[in-house]
């Protein structure tokens, strides 16, 4: 198979907003929050570590296909940069997967890591945890924080040491 470079017509940002949120209509977070709030924060904390159009793209999208909202032949075949793509499965947590395989194949990924980290860091955010009940915000937090120490992303700063390294080319 020869890789002829992105497709054609590459989808705009604000088209890969639009999929994305008509996808998770329908769904709420554990706080009942509508789930478009999630992609909005985790595409802002991509932008906001120096992620590229295409990182943020992934963003938007990073929940879909683990979700079961967009299939995997939905990204297949979308008008996406094979970054994109790449990212989107990278960070698509599989059934029954340990947590270090999968953060592995997010290391093993440019550009994963940066889109996990913003997630994990909106997951983590005390108000978000404050609006559930204690034993899940406990669980969660020791989760968050587990792949977070599996990604090499410090606790404190949840920030990604040599982001400027990440390319989102």
């Amino acid at each position: 198979m020869s890789y002829d470079g992105p497709p054609a017509s590459v989808m705009t940002l604000a088209e890969v907003e639009a999929v994305a949120r008509a996808a998770h209509a329908a769904q709420r977070d554990k706080a009942g929050r509508p789930y478009a709030e999630h992609l909005q924060a985790v595409a802002d904390g991509v932008r906001a570590r120096g992620g590229g159009d295409e990182l943020v793209a992934a963003a938007w999208l990073h929940d879909a296909v683990e979700d079961g909202v967009l299939s995997e032949e939905w990204l297949a075949a979308a008008a996406l940069t094979p970054c994109t793509k790449d990212v989107v499965r990278a960070v698509s947590k599989r059934p029954d997967e340990e947590p270090r395989a999968y953060a592995e194949r997010i290391l093993a990924t440019p550009g994963a890591r940066l889109v996990k980290a913003a997630d994990l860091a909106h997951n983590a955010d005390p108000h978000r945890l404050a609006a559930l009940d204690e034993a899940t915000a406990r669980r969660l937090t020791q989760k968050y924080a587990t792949m977070r120490q599996y990604l090499g992303l410090t606790s404190e700063s949840r920030e990604i040491p040599g982001t400027s390294e990440i390319s989102d080319d």
